[in-house]
C-alpha cells in the first residue's frame, strides 16, 4: 500500500510538473499585447499587427497575440486612465499621452523623447472631403462658413482628429486675418454654426458623411479621405486640398507600468520600433499615412498632394498651450460652441 501510495505521489508530482511546464509554455505562446489607438487607424493596425506577429515569431519563435481598440483619441486616453490595460498607445496627438502620464503615472513624463520624430512614426494632415462634382463649390476653409453649407466634424473634447481639424481652420483664419485672434475666433464660431452633428470620433463622422449621406463637406484626416475614395470610388467623392493645413503628428508610446505588469515590455517596445522600420513604414504608406522615413516618403510622394503645412509649434506654441487655451473646460472651443 505504501509502495502504491509512493507511486501515486510520484506520478502526481510528475503530472503537476508537466502541467506547470505546459502551462508556462502556453503562457509564453499566448503572450498578448493591447494597442489602444484612435479612430481611423483600424485598417492600418489590422495589416500591421499581422506583419508584426509574423516578424516576431520568425525572430524569436514565439507566437503572440496583438489586440487593438479604437475610438476618439481623448476618450481612449481617458479609458486608459480609468483602467483599460493598454500595453501600447498609438493616439492622435501628444496631449492625450501627456494626460495619461500626468493623471495615471503609467507612462513617464519624458515619453516623447524615447523614439525618433517626437515618437511619431507616421504623419498626416487635414483635408476636405466633398460629394462628387462638389455641389457647394467648396475650394478652401472660408467656404465652410457660408450659409447653407452643412459641415461634418467630430467633437474636439473627445476626438484627436477634431482638435487637428479645429486648429487647421484656426491657422487658416489667422493667416487670412493677419494674426487677429478675435477674427479667428469669429471665423471658427461661424464655422461651427454650420456643424449639425459632433460625433465622439473621426470614424463616426466619416460614417455619417459617407454612409448616411449627412452633410456637404467632411473635415477629414487625409488618410480617411483617401480610404473613402479607395472604398467608394471617385464617382462618389472628391478630396479638396485647402490652401493651408496643419501637419498632424500622431504619437506612440509604451504604457510602461502595464507592459511591465503583464510581462510584455520587450514585445511592446519592439512593436513600436518596428513601425519605424521598412515594413512598418510601407504599411503606413499603403494605408495613406505619410511615412516619417525619408526613403519611403520619396517612394510614395506621388500618392500625397503637396500642401502648405504649418506645425502646432509654429502657430500655437505646442500642445500644452493649445490644449489649455482652446480645449480645456471653459476654453475657447466651449465659448465658440456653447452659443450654437
Amino acid at each position: 500500500m505504501k509502495g502504491n501510495q509512493m507511486k501515486f505521489n510520484t506520478w502526481l508530482s510528475v503530472g503537476l510538473l508537466m502541467f506547470v511546464v505546459a502551462s508556462s509554455s502556453q503562457a509564453l505562446a499566448d503572450r498578448t499585447i493591447l494597442n489602444v489607438s484612435y479612430d481611423p487607424t483600424r485598417e492600418l493596425y489590422e495589416e500591421y499587427n499581422r506583419e508584426f506577429i509574423r516578424y516576431w515569431q520568425e525572430k524569436t519563435g514565439e507566437k503572440i497575440t496583438v489586440k487593438q481598440s479604437h475610438g476618439g483619441s481623448g476618450k481612449q486616453a481617458r479609458a486608459i486612465i480609468d483602467g483599460v490595460p493598454a500595453d501600447v498607445v498609438t493616439l492622435a496627438l501628444a496631449h492625450d499621452i501627456d494626460a495619461i502620464s500626468e493623471q495615471s503615472g503609467l507612462i513617464p513624463a519624458e515619453w516623447q523623447k524615447r523614439l525618433s520624430n517626437n515618437s511619431s512614426p507616421y504623419l498626416s494632415t487635414i483635408v476636405l472631403l466633398v460629394r462628387k462634382d462638389n455641389p457647394k463649390g467648396i475650394k478652401d476653409w472660408d467656404d465652410l462658413i457660408k450659409p447653407g453649407v452643412a459641415v461634418i466634424t467630430p467633437n474636439p473634447k473627445t476626438s484627436g482628429g477634431a482638435r487637428w481639424n479645429y486648429l487647421a481652420a484656426w491657422g487658416f483664419a489667422l493667416k487670412k486675418y493677419d494674426g487677429d485672434e478675435a477674427k479667428a475666433q469669429e471665423f471658427l464660431t461661424r464655422l461651427y454654426k454650420n456643424v449639425s452633428i459632433l460625433d465622439s470620433g473621426a470614424r463616426g463622422s466619416t460614417i455619417n458623411f459617407i454612409q448616411r449621406g449627412i452633410g456637404d463637406v467632411l473635415i477629414s484626416w487625409e488618410n480617411e479621405a483617401f480610404l473613402a475614395l479607395k472604398e467608394y470610388g471617385p464617382e462618389q467623392f472628391e478630396i479638396i486640398i485647402p490652401s493651408i493645413s496643419i501637419l498632424a503628428e500622431p504619437p506612440v508610446a509604451v504604457v510602461d507600468k502595464n507592459a511591465d505588469k503583464h510581462g510584455v515590455r520587450n514585445i511592446a517596445q519592439a512593436y513600436l520600433e518596428y513601425l519605424y522600420g521598412k515594413e512598418g513604414q510601407e504599411i503606413a504608406a499603403r494605408n495613406f499615412y505619410r511615412p516619417s522615413d525619408p526613403e519611403i516618403a520619396r517612394k510614395y510622394a506621388h500618392q500625397f498632394p503637396a500642401i502648405n503645412l504649418f506645425t502646432i509649434n509654429d502657430v500655437f506654441g505646442g500642445w500644452p498651450q493649445a490644449q489649455s487655451i482652446h480645449f480645456k473646460d471653459g476654453g475657447l472651443f466651449d465659448k465658440i460652441y456653447v452659443n450654437q
